[in-house]
């Protein structure tokens, strides 16, 4: 990891947190041409740190009328009035109370007829903006970020995915405790599109998140702990609270105090924000064609790019003959050692035997 940034408790790190994500704005100096493009999760991680945007942009300390925000996730089926859909959760505790435009608030529809169709289209909406600036994470115990569980693919992208017990159990607790009431299913960015933002700042608090920061941090890169995905990434930012580093061990907690007692302050030393527009663009979804209009052997037109410029014509001309004779690849090879190779094959072999090589003494 690049940064881990260890606080007291969880208000301190949220309050870090928030001014890092204002920081960050503020160096953008977003307008409507180009925003700023935030990636948002949902949660009681990241409801303080909503708390403190709120605060700060009716101190006129921020404004996000030129901020573009993704979600995490959305679970499956539930509309998007429900009282625990994520579109409830953003509104109640962030978007109702600052400046942000409705139309730059971008959220899966969980109720949509096509799901599929609408993960292809979120990350098509992503690459349009040109990527994600900064993307906004909490984890969970078992190590996950977003509803990218154990076990899932580190190259992922926007995707449904069926919930882990243990996240469900965890949740049940926004449900009445009833994990009956709790979504099976949710659709969540993937974690190659979390890769892809230009910088990931994740928020663990507490010790129920120790196991998860530490196999995160210090084990190696493992599917089984998403979280570790971001070893490889260029900017990752950890914020945690003491409880959360309980399991990491002493040299690692004193490691990364000591390089902020350096004075490497990640709020105002942050990544250069000079960035080239992303150029990943999902791949259509698949349509049935009718048969009379599939492609035949005979039927197929070539296809070749406008800008190939191989020379062809020998190929065709050779296609023509009525024998094809392949060459060998010692015949091009005029001063190898091995030039000549295929004459000494077309006559018979000859081996010695070991004992014909052994001078006797």
């Amino acid at each position: 990891m690049k940064r881990v940034i260890i606080r007291e408790d969880p208000r301190e790190v949220s309050v870090y947190i928030a001014d890092y994500i204002i920081s960050r704005i503020k160096a953008f100096n977003p307008t409507p041409e180009q925003p700023f493009v935030l990636g948002v999760p949902t949660g009681s991680s990241p409801e303080l740190i909503y708390k403190i945007l709120v605060q700060r942009h009716r101190a006129g300390e921020i404004s996000f009328k030129n901020v573009v925000t993704f979600n995490m996730d959305e679970y499956v089926g539930l509309p998007r009035d429900h009282p625990e859909s994520y579109h409830s959760f953003m509104y109640k505790h962030f978007f109702s109370h600052v400046d942000i435009p409705p139309q730059n608030i971008n959220i899966l529809d969980g109720t949509a007829t096509d799901l599929v169709a609408e993960c292809a289209s979120f990350e098509a909406r992503i690459a349009r903006y040109g990527g994600i600036e900064l993307f906004l994470g909490g984890v969970g115990p078992d190590g996950h970020i977003a509803f990218n569980e154990p076990g899932s693919s580190l190259s992922s992208r926007t995707r449904v995915k069926t919930l882990a017990y243990d996240t469900i159990l965890a949740n049940s607790r926004f449900f009445g405790g009833d994990t009956g009431k709790v979504p099976r299913m949710a659709m969540t960015v993937g974690i190659q599109t979390i890769m892809d933002s230009r910088e990931v700042v994740i928020v663990a608090t507490g010790a129920h998140k120790a196991f998860a920061v530490q196999k995160g941090l210090e084990d190696g890169v493992n599917h089984m702990w998403t979280l570790s995905a971001l070893q490889l990434h260029q900017h990752p930012l950890v914020v945690c609270d003491r409880d959360a580093t309980l399991e990491l061990k002493v040299k690692t907690v004193r490691y990364f105090e000591s390089i902020e007692q350096a004075g490497t302050d990640a709020r105002t030393q942050g990544p250069a924000l000079v960035y080239r527009p992303r150029t990943y663009v999902p791949a259509p979804l698949p349509t049935k064609t009718p048969k009379s209009q599939q492609p035949t052997p005979d039927g197929t037109p070539e296809r070749v790019p406008k800008d190939l410029r191989i020379n062809t014509e020998l190929q065709r001309r050779a296609l023509d003959e009525d024998e094809l004779t392949p060459d060998s690849m010692s015949s091009r090879l005029v001063d190898s050692a091995i030039g000549g190779i295929d004459g000494a094959l077309k006559s018979d072999l000859i081996f010695d035997r070991m004992g014909t090589r052994i001078t006797t003494l």
